[in-house]
């Protein structure tokens, strides 16, 4: 798996025009850099209580849904990362009531505090992003982006022409 690159000129790349400059990456890398999609999801995601999640997570799914039929991976991809945004969040809230992991400058752990309504929050966020990361288009159309844009070999010998031991 290709590491997101984040060296690339965000404020400046529109990725529904130019796809083939997306990376996957791991987990939510570039969910708040990736235009225009950020700006279409961002203002959806909410997580403070159980209610405002499932319409959050509701209004971010039907988003994916719109990319999916439209066939725009990237854009499909970006809701699936705000769906997992919104499950890990709300999890770091229903662990700790500040939000915070961390004591202030240091790398010891705060107590749990389980806050039971951030934690159905968790759990509504997190079964709409198992639907988006298990959806079989989602799932076929990843494979095709990391085929066709993240795997050098299988670019450059479709360049020249080669498919014999190179699966695409």
């Amino acid at each position: 798996m290709k590491e997101f690159d984040y060296s690339l000129d965000f404020q400046a790349i529109d990725f529904r025009q130019q796809p083939e400059l997306y990376q996957i990456g791991r987990g939510e890398q570039g969910v708040l850099l990736v235009e225009p999609y950020k700006s279409e999801i961002l203002p959806y995601w909410k997580f403070k209580n159980p209610d405002i999640a499932r319409q959050s997570a509701d209004k971010i799914y039907s988003l994916f849904a719109q990319y999916k039929a439209e066939d725009d991976f990237v854009g499909m991809d970006m809701a699936r990362k705000f769906l997992q945004m919104g499950y890990t969040r709300s999890r770091r809230y229903a662990n700790h009531k500040s939000g915070r992991k961390y004591a202030s400058g240091s790398k010891t752990v705060l107590p749990r505090e389980e806050d039971p309504l951030k934690a159905q929050s968790a759990r509504i966020f997190y079964e709409k992003w198992q639907l988006a990361k298990t959806d079989p288009v989602y799932v076929r159309l990843a494979v095709r982006h990391r085929n066709q844009y993240e795997r050098p070999e299988i670019a450059a010998a479709k360049s020249l022409g080669v498919s014999q031991g190179v699966e695409a």
